[in-house]
């Protein structure tokens, strides 16, 4: 049912950063307001900040559901410390609540199995609590907080989540 295709070319990198105007907009004015939003989108989820994550390291996978493109992946693996951070994972609006997310989860645990990580990591903004409970209901912990400086006057507000693959 879901598809998760890793993002290598051009067009897929314009099709995740459409994804995330379009899911950003939907769900993180209410909780940072517009004018962070779009700092960040720029920032973070545009073409070309998403193509220097890639370049770094980073792993992007469009997460798929019968031909439509309903949300985003990103991964960060330190192998050498046996952790995985999910960077991003953001799904459509109309799409949430269909399995997305928990699927998205199951995939990430598949992955951090194949690549024997025994730790998967996040952050999210303190103040996002449905997503909060979501991901404590999906067996994340929160270990930590972290206030983070991201210029224009801005700041990530977060917890640091973690789930142990046993």
């Amino acid at each position: 049912m879901f598809t998760f295709n890793k993002v290598i070319f051009s067009p897929d990198i314009n099709t995740v950063a459409n994804l995330a105007h379009e899911i950003w907009n939907q769900h993180f004015v209410p909780i940072i307001g517009q004018a962070q939003v779009d700092y960040m989108l720029e920032k973070f989820q545009s073409v070309d900040a998403i193509s220097e994550q890639i370049n770094d390291g980073y792993e992007y996978y469009i997460i798929n559901n019968l031909s439509e493109n309903v949300g985003y992946l990103g991964l960060v693996s330190n192998l050498d410390h046996s952790r995985m951070m999910i960077s991003k994972i953001y799904i459509k609006l109309d799409s949430r609540g269909a399995g997305v997310g928990s699927a998205t989860l199951n995939y990430v645990e598949q992955l951090s199995r194949e690549r024997q990580i025994n730790t998967v990591w996040l952050t999210v903004n303190r103040y996002n609590q449905y997503t909060i409970d979501w991901y404590i209901r999906n067996g994340f912990v929160i270990t930590d907080e972290v206030k983070k400086d991201i210029g224009n006057g801005f700041y990530m507000d977060d917890y640091i989540m973690e789930f142990k693959i046993i």
